[in-house]
Order: C-alpha cells, then structure tokens, then sequence
C-alpha cells in the first residue's frame, strides 16, 4: 500500500512550521545562563545527530549509512559550511541582538546566488541582482548600527553564519542533493569533533549546569531538527521560490519571541536595514512566482 502524497496546502503548512521552530534560537540562547559558543554548539550537534540518525534511518528503510555516504563530497563540504553557520550564528546572537542577527542571517540566499554565479557558473536573474543591491543597503544600515553600538563583533558573526548557509546551499546544488538531512547530519558530527576539540584545548567544561545542558540538547532537537525534517519534507511539494517567502516566519518571529519572554527591543536602524533586506528577498521571490505558473492544491 503506497504512502498518501503529501498536498501543497500541507507542504505550506509543514515550511510555516519549520519557521516557528527555527525562530526559537533566540529565546533559547538568551535562556543560557553561563555556557559558551562552544559548549552550546556541542551538546545542540550531539542531540541534533541522534535525532537525525533516527529520522535518516526511518526515511530510507533503516539504512542509514548508505543514505549518507551518498550525500558524498558534496555532503561534507555542505556539513563543515554548516558547521560555520552554526557557530556563527550561537556567537553571533550572544554578542548582538536577535533581531540583528536573524536578519543578517536573512542575507544568505544572495550569497548563495552570487556564489553559485560564480562557481556553479549558474545564471542569476536580473531581479536578483537588483534585489541583491537592495539587500547591501539594508546590510549596510545593520552593521554601521551594530559599529555605533559596539556589535560590530557580532554582526561579522552573523554574516560568517549566512556565509556558512550559502556554502551549504551551494554544495547541495553542486551533486543536486535533492534531500540536506544526510549533511545536515554530517554537520552534527563535525561540530561534535571541533567543539569538542576547542573545549579540551580552551579548558572549557563539557559539564554544563541542568539548564544550560537541557536548552541546548531541546534546541538541537526541536529548533534545528524537528525544524529541517518537516522543512524538507514539506519542501517535496513546495516550489523553490515560495520556499524562501515562506520560511522568512523564522526572521519575523525571533526577534517577537524574545521582545516577549526577555523584553529585548530592536534599534530603528536595525528594524530599518532589516525591512530593506527582507523586502529585497519577498521582492526577489515574488519576481520568481511571476514567472511560473501557481501550484495547484
């Protein structure tokens, strides 16, 4: 009896989803009471990879290593870009707002356009790099913002993040690895290994307190892979194009949830540059609907 497939009006809902978990980083890091970068970043990878071994095996017929030995060089060079994205991202929200980093971390598709432009020799619409300028100026305002405030630190941070999200993103497209668990959970592994690494060299503990140990394994479970399975199963039926209108719930939400929980506001520059960047992005994706026809549900 073959599964019922999934409707677009679900995919839809399953990539809003996605969106809502991965707005929690936020609130999750400003609930950490003493761990740093590192720390997090080890005990999140280590939930992270168990949870997506699971889910690995469950999808492909409890096979698992043969799922991913498949993901190939491409899986690995996406895991280690991931694994910067990852770092960049803890560091960066612990030392700028979240409103800042979320948006920045917002500019990884243009990266990701101009990257696969220049290495997969890939043709970039007109509309992108319009868009694309767009999105500099919104930048520009965030991080001369984050100058004046003395979160210059964290904002370069943020841009490493979307940098490392972009190298992912150009791995995948690379061999056309149509599903991102397999190097996602690569990714685990490997800031398993380098946290790890850091921590032992930095004298860092790898005991942390109950609070600080719990957020971070719930963070690895749910905001990054209960996020990325829904988001990959749902995007099977979602056009590429509406994928990145509609997981932008992430950058509106976390700076929502953390204005609400721990009372953190965004600076008018800040709420500026990041209206430029996120309407330079639902422009650019708007552009891309126009051109094909609409899904039917």
């Amino acid at each position: 009896m073959s599964k019922p497939e999934l409707s677009y009006i679900n995919g839809v809902i399953l990539v809003l989803l996605a969106g809502v978990f991965w707005s929690t980083m936020g609130l999750g890091i400003r609930n950490i009471e003493a761990a740093n970068v590192w720390q997090i970043l080890c005990y999140r990878s280590f939930s992270l990879s168990i949870f997506l071994f699971v889910v690995i095996s469950l999808r492909s017929g409890y096979a698992p290593i043969a799922t991913i030995k498949r993901s190939g060089l491409a899986g690995v060079i996406g895991g280690f870009g991931l694994v910067m994205a990852f770092a960049g991202g803890i560091y960066a929200i612990q030392t700028t707002t979240v409103a800042n980093a979320m948006f920045l971390f917002a500019s990884a598709p243009f990266l990701a356009a101009i990257f696969g432009w220049i290495i997969l020799r890939e043709k970039v619409r007109r509309a992108t790099w319009l868009a694309t300028m767009f999105a500099i100026v919104g930048i520009a305002i965030m991080v001369i913002d984050g100058i004046s405030l003395g979160r210059m630190l964290g904002n370069v941070m943020a841009m490493l993040s979307a940098l490392g999200f972009a190298i992912f993103t150009i791995a995948l497209r690379w061999r056309k690895l149509e599903d991102m668990l397999p190097a996602v959970f690569l990714a685990g592994i490997f800031a398993i290994i380098i946290s790890a690494m850091v921590c032992l060299t930095q004298d860092y503990s790898l005991h942390l307190s109950v609070n600080d140990a719990s957020i971070a394994i719930a963070m690895g479970v749910f905001q990054v892979g209960v996020g990325l399975t829904i988001y990959t199963i749902g995007s099977k039926v979602v056009p590429a194009v509406e994928l990145t209108l509609l997981s932008m719930t992430e950058v509106l939400l976390g700076p929502i949830w953390v204005w609400l929980f721990v009372g953190e506001t965004v600076s008018p520059y800040t709420l500026l540059g990041g209206t430029i960047l996120l309407l330079a992005i639902a422009g650019n994706a708007l552009s891309g609907i126009r051109r094909k026809p609409l899904p039917v549900i």
